[in-house]
């Protein structure tokens, strides 16, 4: 018997809708990261992109437990000499709310071009609205 390989025109993608409204960050990540890599498939296979849509609305509302918000500190450098800049994730949430899901997904997907590829598919959103209704996203209950 040979080992099935998905190829690209025979992977069907669903979009996902995913409420970020008082959970947990990092758990919420790695649900999204398991839906976005495909390992919530049985054709499931590392090295091809396989994964669907994940569109998260309401990050704003997303919790932290503990002292995170005062303790937790997101880095980025600017490219420039002394340019290490730092944030706390309360500060975070108030300039950019939609970074905390995104770099706590990011961190839990694949380095390298083909985890670059996956992470192009989640959307995430500050409020209620986003522009996906066309698509028609299944709302994705998170355990």
């Amino acid at each position: 018997m040979k080992t099935f390989i998905p190829k690209e025109e025979d992977i069907q993608r669903k979009w996902f809708i995913v409420d970020a409204d008082g959970k947990p960050a990092g758990r919420l990540a790695t649900e999204i990261a398991n839906v976005l890599r495909g390992k919530n498939k049985p054709t499931f296979t590392p090295h091809v992109d396989t994964g669907d849509y994940v569109v998260v609305v309401n990050a704003k509302k997303v919790g932290l437990t503990g002292r995170k918000s005062m303790d937790k500190v997101y880095t980025r450098y600017t490219g420039y000499v002394g340019g290490l800049k730092s944030q706390t994730a309360a500060e975070m949430r108030d300039k950019h709310p939609t970074r905390i899901v995104e770099n706590a997904v990011k961190g839990m997907m694949p380095k390298g071009s083909l985890g670059r590829k996956m992470y192009k598919r989640l959307k995430v959103y500050e409020g209620t609205e986003h522009p996906h209704d066309a698509q028609q996203p299944e709302k994705m209950e998170l355990v």
